[in-house]
């Protein structure tokens, strides 16, 4: 597909994911969204985002705030807002399995309802879908490489992502499924069981390139095969390198992370404009542009990001 016929937003992630002493690799990593004081600077963030040459950014609604407030916040950005994000929790990682139709199992998607209000408050009609990032799990010791695996956890994440699907599409809104390193939906073939359990008029795919890439998956191919059913993507670079090391050594995610596995487009080595090429030719979703840890100051990395943007869309 003509990139110049792609749309374009920034995740807000750079400024979200970062060390507390960015020169010590040893020091806290911070998730910003989590800390209710954000709230006051998202504003400055969009902004700069903006500032940067983006139109679009991810939906991403604090828990501090309301939709409305949400909404203000964004007009007053003026920017455009590409699809959100929702995740999945595994029963048996929490607890027990409560029975379908059960108290405890219809609130279990009181997050997935959440996200399905917002998509519709800003009228969009598309999110992406993933496992629970989980942090302390194994995967996160000894990601990329499908750690742990069990057919058993597979199928019970299988039948909740089933009914979080029922859950969107009751309210118009239609998922697509997010591989995520780390996660219990890392490896083609768990993807692929997903995806194949579940039709394609309910559930797209929405992949996340980066993340193909470090399991050791072929972005391309991932997008030639489910051609017909990919409705958004996550674009990011890579150092395969590291990629290749935190696979083989092992590392652990966060020291992958701290080490500098993400990458502005074109500063790694992945071929992002061969992967764009290989979506089809009716593809109208969005390419949400994630870099996952900066490997810059955040707004010279929305800067270097916009930049190659404009150099891949140039006419």
């Amino acid at each position: 597909m003509q990139p110049n016929r792609l749309r374009f937003a920034l995740n807000a992630i750079q400024w979200i994911n970062v060390k507390e002493d960015p020169d010590d690799l040893d020091s806290a990593s911070l998730w910003r969204f989590a800390d209710p004081a954000f709230v006051a600077e998202y504003p400055d963030v969009l902004r700069e985002i903006r500032d940067a040459g983006f139109e679009a950014t991810m939906l991403e609604v604090l828990d501090t705030q309301t939709l409305q407030n949400y909404g203000r916040m964004i007009e007053a950005a003026g920017l455009a807002l590409a699809p959100g994000y929702v995740q999945v929790p595994l029963m048996s990682d929490h607890g027990p399995r409560y029975e379908k139709g059960s108290f405890e199992r219809i609130h279990w998607f009181d997050a997935v309802r959440r996200k399905a209000e917002e998509s519709n408050y800003v009228g969009l009609s598309t999110i992406f879908l993933a496992a629970e990032v989980d942090q302390t799990g194994s995967r996160w010791l000894r990601p990329a490489v499908g750690h742990d695996f069990s057919q058993d956890r597979l199928d019970e994440l299988t039948d909740l992502i089933d009914e979080a699907v029922d859950v969107l599409n009751a309210e118009g809104v239609k998922p697509g499924l997010h591989n995520h390193v780390g996660t219990w939906i890392e490896t083609r073939q768990e993807y692929e069981h997903v995806l194949n359990s579940i039709d394609g008029s309910r559930l797209g795919v929405s992949f996340d390139i980066g993340h193909l890439e470090w399991a050791g998956i072929d972005a391309k191919d991932a997008i030639t095969t489910w051609s017909d059913r990919v409705q958004d993507l996550h674009l990011k670079d890579l150092d395969m390198e590291l990629a290749r090391r935190s696979r083989e050594e092992p590392l652990t995610y966060e020291r992958a992370t701290d080490l500098g596995l993400y990458r502005e487009p074109g500063l790694g080595q992945l071929d992002l404009p061969g992967i764009l090429d290989a979506l089809p030719d009716d593809f109208g979703g969005w390419i949400i542009i994630e870099v996952d840890r900066a490997s810059m100051d955040p707004v010279d990395s929305a800067r270097h990001t916009a930049r190659w943007v404009a150099d891949l869309t140039r006419d």
